[in-house]
This record gives structure tokens, sequence and C-alpha cells, in this order.
């Protein structure tokens, strides 16, 4: 079996339909799914909302955020203060 221009564009018609590869081979006949799933690749018809869409023009990925900058060490604990004795109040004579 060979990848003929009719083949190929049934199997990227069905592929944009949604169609499995399972269903596209016994469409095509004389093709496996393993080999759809293939050709699918090479085409680079991988994304179903793309069917048409040839590989080159492909969205470039998201760049990758930054690594998190590494926690500063908390500062150390300042000593508790003694707390002021409580202050005298003079008795009422």
């Amino acid at each position: 079996m060979s990848w003929t221009d009719e083949r190929v564009e049934t199997l990227k018609k069905m592929w944009g339909e949604g169609q499995s590869a399972s269903q596209i081979a016994k469409e095509l006949g004389g093709v496996t799914r393993n080999a759809v799933i293939g050709k699918v690749h090479r085409l680079g018809l991988s994304n179903r909302g793309a069917a048409a869409a040839p590989a080159a023009a492909k969205p470039e990925a998201k760049a990758k955020p930054a690594p998190k900058a590494e926690a500063k060490p908390a500062a150390p604990a300042k000593p508790a203060e003694p707390e002021p004795a409580p202050q005298e109040t003079p008795e009422p004579p």
C-alpha cells in the first residue's frame, strides 16, 4: 500500500473530523491503525483542531517561566526583652 494524494486527503479530512485512527484505517483499507498514526505524525496533524496546518505553521511553544529564586534564610530571631517590673502605686494615707 502506498500513500497516494487521494488517500492522504482522505486521511486529513477524516482526522480533522475527529475520526479515530482505527476508523480511518478501516475506511482506507490495506493500512493498519499504526500506519495511520505514523502518517498523521509525519504530516504534523497530531492536533485535532489544526488538522490541515503543516507542522511549520504551528504556534511556537510558550517559553518556560524562569525558575523561582531561592528563598532567603529567615532573619535570626531577636531575644525576647524582659517585661518591665510593675510600678508600685503609693497607698493612700
